[in-house]
């Protein structure tokens, strides 16, 4: 993955921006006009029409214009062909659907590309909020035509850091008191977007989490010098059998050992 194989990149990037515009339309076309819902993993995840058409638009003009690539997405049955594959889409249709339904802005359309496990594009559409975030493996990461800045400030004394309740019961006791908690909001991909931008400098992800929640924002943390890893400091792998994952963290590379630092150990819970 260097020099000449950029510029392939760009051009899947191309087709993915393309692709979730027309996946932003379908779902602004349903967006607080009272979308079929129903409800999945007995009952806790909401799915809508939207989800699903989102899906298989994306599914189709993604792969009928790269027929040789993989597809994992959450609303279309899994098949372990992909983990031939050596590029794979990795898709969430509407990430953030709770919010989605309940006709609340911040939800987006995740489309990422992976190839050999890594991330190397990624497009995070979020029409609601007016807002196209995009990146590509060594041509930065942009929100709208702005380029994100690579950098790991410190917002003021205290990080500001998303950390989910169940995060929080494997912390340290005391160890939340340096930090300055923010609220996550129903879109896992734009909350992992916001420490790329710097608006967070930290997200701490729950388990269960699954690729197609991450693999397009994880391309812009990588193009801001962010990093998503598990509790023991490993980059995240993707086109995986199982796509869930454990408990991870999205920071800085500066902060993370730090962040990490705050959990208990896993022997001691």
């Amino acid at each position: 993955m260097m020099g000449a194989d950029i510029a392939p990149y760009a051009d899947d990037l191309a087709l993915m921006v393309e692709a979730s515009r027309m996946a932003a339309d379908i779902g602004m076309s349903h967006f607080r006009k009272d979308p079929e819902v129903w409800y999945k993993n007995e009952g806790r995840s909401p799915v809508s029409e939207a989800d699903i058409a989102i899906d298989k638009l994306l599914k189709q003009v993604l792969l009928n214009a790269r027929p040789d690539y993989g597809w994992l997405s959450e609303e279309l049955e899994d098949t372990e062909h992909r983990l031939a594959d050596r590029r794979v889409f990795i898709v969430d249709p509407i990430d953030g659907t709770r919010a989605y339904v309940g006709g609340r802005p911040d939800w987006c359309v995740s489309v990422g590309l992976v190839e050999d496990g890594r991330p190397v594009a990624g497009v995070l559409a979020a029409p609601a909020r007016g807002e196209v975030w995009k990146a590509h493996l060594g041509g930065g990461a942009f929100l709208n035509n702005d380029r994100l800045l690579a950098t790991d400030a410190v917002s003021g004394d205290r990080l500001r850091v998303a950390v989910p309740d169940i995060v929080a019961k494997e912390m340290r006791r005391g160890a939340e008191t340096g930090l300055n908690k923010v609220a996550g909001g129903p879109s896992l991909a734009l909350r992992v977007a916001a420490v790329a931008q710097g608006e967070l400098d930290g997200v701490f992800v729950r388990p269960q989490a699954s690729e197609w929640d991450l693999a397009a924002a994880d391309v812009m943390l990588a193009e801001t010098g962010h990093v998503l890893v598990d509790r023991a400091g490993r980059r995240m792998l993707y086109n995986q059998p199982d796509p869930s994952r454990g408990l991870l963290l999205a920071a800085s590379h500066r902060q993370v050992p730090d962040l990490l630092g705050l959990l208990q150990s896993p022997a001691s819970h």
